[in-house]
């Protein structure tokens, strides 16, 4: 495995050194070999793999869509791996760091796709989690097979080493999982880990289901649904207080934020209720957004998911990043807005991942946030410029610190295309190592000859959670009129990528 130093990349005029790899211990994990061409370096940030693949099925060099967790000092990401334009990736690369983000070691996750000795097309939507009581770390993926995928798991004692894939789901299709488990000692589920997914074929058009896992990943219980049997999709699971498990996902429709739960350790799942409606603007230069959910939850429970909105924005010009929270995953607060840019700038905010400080809650809890934005909502494919931005609190979120930009700007045209727009991918990632924050992102560089230039990046330090410059969040007393006049947007199976019959604002 590559370990990357703990210096910052600092001169884009030097080739990056290729991340070569030693492979991973008792075969149960692959490495990447150097890229036909290594992405040039990006100024303060710090690469953590590349693409190493040469299949002609996918575009090169990209890597997108991070999902990331985190327990102590040790940080465990999880990304596409060389983008194929009709859904997925030719495998997913991981990259952990055991010293809280000073050093980074990279890999291919085996047996899932062809490319990696296994026999899937292609692989999509990696999550990440770690079981304590099991002391195993747990990716989750979707495999994509012809005509069907299956949401699978890989496991790790050590972060480094991967076993080869168990298969989570048994129905027809899914898409858009997540994991999460209870590592909270004194809940009664301790040790239950739990995957979501929905069903995107017809006739189910969103059917969401629930599998529980009670030893470390290697079984798992047959699926189920909400009491009520709700669609919807992009659900995140997190444990609220006593094993709650609270999963917000966006319905099938794309109007609304819901929520339900489970109080028995996942035997059974509740009816959904509504967190709130959603207002989304539709990003410009067709670029693949959805205001899709990113949840956390804080030392004590409480529960904070963010979502991109533009119900604070004046004929719904723009997105901004809107917040609710919950103690309970039944009752939640009115959504504020996270206060990055005024509500009269031209900015626009998409794509957020939140995390939450475990060590911290309440009043005090911190919290930290990555998205992307446009400085002009208004730009065209040909003039957008796409950048990464992270903003912090230290209240919980009833105030926010100065935002700051950590990559951009980028060009649509260094971004891999599919059919439902061109991608940094459908999420992006923030964890806490050791009370401190880490963003880890795509960052996409100009095309070098025929081949993108993307990969994933983080931070060569922990990024500050601000305590000074605090601006109050956007409630509803700040909310101006707005007009939905842009027409309807095809919502689509994010990872089939085919039309399907359900619509978003």
């Amino acid at each position: 495995m590559t370990r990357i130093g703990t210096a910052t990349v600092i001169l884009a005029i030097f080739p990056l050194l290729s991340l070569l790899s030693c492979g991973g211990g008792n075969g149960m994990s692959s490495s990447f070999m150097p890229p036909s061409q290594s992405p040039s370096p990006v100024a303060g940030l710090k690469q953590l793999s590349s693409d190493s693949f040469t299949n002609s099925q996918s575009q090169h060099a990209t890597e997108v869509e991070p999902g990331m967790a985190a327990s102590g000092s040790t940080l465990v990401t999880a990304f596409q791996v060389g983008r194929i334009y009709g859904g997925g990736a030719a495998d997913i690369g991981f990259a952990t760091s055991t010293d809280a983000g000073a050093s980074w070691s990279n890999g291919l996750l085996p047996g899932i796709t062809q490319f990696e000795s296994g026999t899937y097309i292609a692989v999509s939507d990696p999550s990440v989690a770690y079981d304590q009581a099991h002391s195993v770390w747990i990716i989750a993926s979707l495999a994509i097979a012809s005509g069907t995928d299956i949401v699978v798991v890989s496991r790790s004692s050590d972060a480094h080493n991967w076993n080869n894939p168990i298969t989570v789901s048994s129905t027809p299709d899914a898409d858009k999982n997540w994991i999460t488990c209870d590592n909270n000692s004194a809940s009664p589920f301790f040790g239950h880990c739990y995957v979501e997914w929905d069903d995107p074929s017809k006739p189910a058009n969103g059917l969401i289901w629930m599998s529980t896992s009670t030893d470390g990943g290697i079984t798992w219980s047959a699926a189920a649904n909400t009491a009520d049997m709700a669609a919807g999709v992009g659900g995140q699971p997190v444990v609220g207080v006593n094993g709650v498990v609270i999963v917000p996902i966006q319905n099938s429709d794309g109007t609304q934020m819901i929520a339900f739960n489970s109080t028995d350790g996942g035997m059974t799942w509740s009816r959904t209720v509504m967190i709130s409606t959603i207002s989304d603007h539709a990003v410009a230069g067709n670029l693949r957004t959805s205001p899709l959910p990113s949840a956390a939850v804080d030392g004590a429970g409480s529960v904070y998911v963010v979502w991109q909105d533009c119900r604070f924005r004046a004929n719904c010009s723009s997105n901004d990043i809107v917040m609710s929270t919950s103690s309970d995953g039944s009752n939640w607060s009115a959504p504020i807005g996270v206060p990055i840019d005024s509500v009269t700038s031209t900015v626009d905010h998409f794509i957020p991942a939140i995390a939450a400080d475990p060590a911290s809650s309440g009043g005090s809890a911190h919290l930290g946030l990555t998205y992307y934005f446009y400085p002009d909502a208004t730009c065209t494919a040909a003039t957008c410029q796409l950048n990464v931005g992270f903003i912090s609190s230290s209240d919980g979120g009833n105030t926010w610190g100065t935002p700051s930009t950590l990559g951009g700007p980028m060009m649509l045209s260094w971004l891999p295309i599919t059919s439902s727009g061109v991608m940094v991918g459908d999420y992006v990632a923030t964890a806490y190592a050791n009370g401190s924050p880490f963003g880890v992102f795509a960052v996409a560089q100009q095309n070098t000859g025929s081949e993108f230039n993307e990969a994933i990046f983080t931070t060569p330090h922990a990024l500050p959670q601000t305590r000074s410059a605090r601006r109050p969040a956007m409630n509803a007393s700040a909310t101006v009129t707005r007009r939905s006049d842009h027409p309807p947007r095809r919502f689509y199976d994010l990872d089939h990528e085919h039309p399907i019959p359900r619509r978003k604002q």
